[in-house]
């Protein structure tokens, strides 16, 4: 009797085993991801929820100047300000203009050497207007040439973002 009550303890035993085999593995949690693949620039952030380049594209194409949205998505890094790391331009598709990421309260900075890195913005999306005096700045900052910078002459309308948290790729 005793033989066949160790039997089934033991066979009891390797039937939860093979269970526990068959459930789904946890995934990593969202801060191990964020800390490990992800340097972190503001507020803290995390990838859950962002949107794509391409679904930003078209919440830009729905904005009317003057109007903001929340939103946190991923886009590529297309330039960064050369002085300070104080902005940079992301890439999205089907825009003709980049948008202009600046930090919220001018409260932190990027590194000046992350082009084409992959990179989360969180905060407020919005369609700005910038003065001929500002874009020439901005040009300045980004290390353009005398001649582009007198170039500009006009007022631009663009996408902007304000943003309190920022995720680079590492």
């Amino acid at each position: 009797m005793k033989r066949y009550f160790i039997i089934a303890v033991c066979a009891l035993g390797f039937v939860a085993c093979k269970q526990n085999e068959n459930e789904k593995k946890p995934e990593l949690a969202l801060a191990d991801f964020t800390q490990q693949d992800y340097k972190s620039f503001g507020q803290e952030i995390t990838p859950a929820n962002s949107l794509s380049a391409k679904e930003m594209t078209a919440k830009y194409v729905s904005l009317q100047a003057g109007d903001t949205i929340p939103a946190k998505f991923s886009a590529t890094i297309n330039s960064v300000c050369k002085m300070k790391g104080c902005w940079m331009t992301l890439d999205l598709p089907g825009t003709d203009e980049d948008p202009m990421v600046k930090f919220k309260d001018y409260g932190f900075f990027v590194p000046k050497d992350i082009e084409g890195k992959e990179v989360i913005v969180e905060g407020i999306a919005f369609i700005e207007e910038t003065s001929v005096e500002d874009q020439k700045h901005f040009a300045e900052d980004a290390g353009k040439t005398k001649e582009e910078i007198e170039a500009i002459s006009e007022p631009s309308r663009s996408p902007g973002f304000l943003a309190h948290g920022v995720l680079i790729k590492q």
